[in-house]
């Protein structure tokens, strides 16, 4: 008699991702992302390696705006090169970056703080803060930023600020950070853009979108969990903004 035929199971169909955002479609809120008309420009520089499809936030955030610019990489040239046109003055915009400053050690006021090339408050934060005209935010873990800082020496010719969060990052336990000021790159981008043009519509607006992410991934880590698996404690995790979002 012969053997009958082995019955192989059949693959898996592959979860198809959103085009957008590049998370697995059922972790996917890009139908609900509303619209910011604002003023200041916004620059995301994710580190290669900060790719995270479930928890990164920073596609998500580039979605919200028009004149949001995203890239992966390590290194740019110059501002006008990561950008993709030329800008006269990169003094006139901000990078993210808290590196070893915090804000409760320097003693700062207010929750989006101006330094100067040293490290320390620069003077008269009314005029450093006053004048900025875009943002560069610096996506990926604490070390990640800090190559992408260290690897593209024109960020020295804009204006450093850190921020001085009075909360902590709404991942909670989905994401530990090592810091308290530590904030998703949605966050930050929510607290930076809506201090700078004084407008609390914009943190409303990131901050839901964010809470929305949040409760997706909830349930399908409940339904799916091969799709949102639980993250392990990350020690070093930065989502920008910090100076992470993702």
């Amino acid at each position: 008699m012969s053997k009958p035929a082995e019955i192989t199971a059949a693959a898996p169909e592959p979860i198809p991702e959103c085009p957008h955002c590049q998370k697995p479609m059922p972790l996917c809120i890009c139908d609900s992302v509303t619209p910011i008309e604002n003023k200041l420009s916004l620059l995301i520089l994710q580190h290669p390696q900060e790719q995270d499809r479930a928890l990164g936030t920073a596609r998500l955030l580039a979605r919200h705006f028009p004149d949001a610019t995203l890239r992966v990489g390590l290194s740019w040239p110059s501002l006008s090169k990561a950008l993709g046109h030329p800008i006269e003055n990169a003094s006139h915009w901000g990078v993210l970056y808290l590196g070893s400053a915090r804000a409760a050690d320097l003693e700062a006021e207010g929750e989006i703080v101006a330094l100067n090339r040293k490290g320390e408050i620069a003077d008269n934060q009314r005029t450093a803060l006053g004048k900025l005209e875009g943002v560069v935010l610096l996506d990926g873990t604490w070390s990640q930023a800090k190559a992408l800082w260290w690897r593209n020496p024109w960020m020295l010719k804009c204006q450093r600020v850190i921020l001085n969060p009075a909360h902590p990052s709404r991942y909670g336990r989905l994401r530990r950070e090592p810091r308290k000021d530590g904030l998703s790159t949605i966050e930050a981008a929510a607290m930076l853009l809506a201090g700078l043009e004084k407008r609390p519509d914009i943190a409303e607006t990131l901050n839901a979108s964010f809470e929305r992410m949040l409760a997706r991934y909830r349930e399908v880590q409940a339904e799916m969990p091969e799709l949102a698996p639980r993250p392990a404690a990350k020690g070093r995790r930065r989502d920008f903004r910090r100076g992470k979002r993702s």
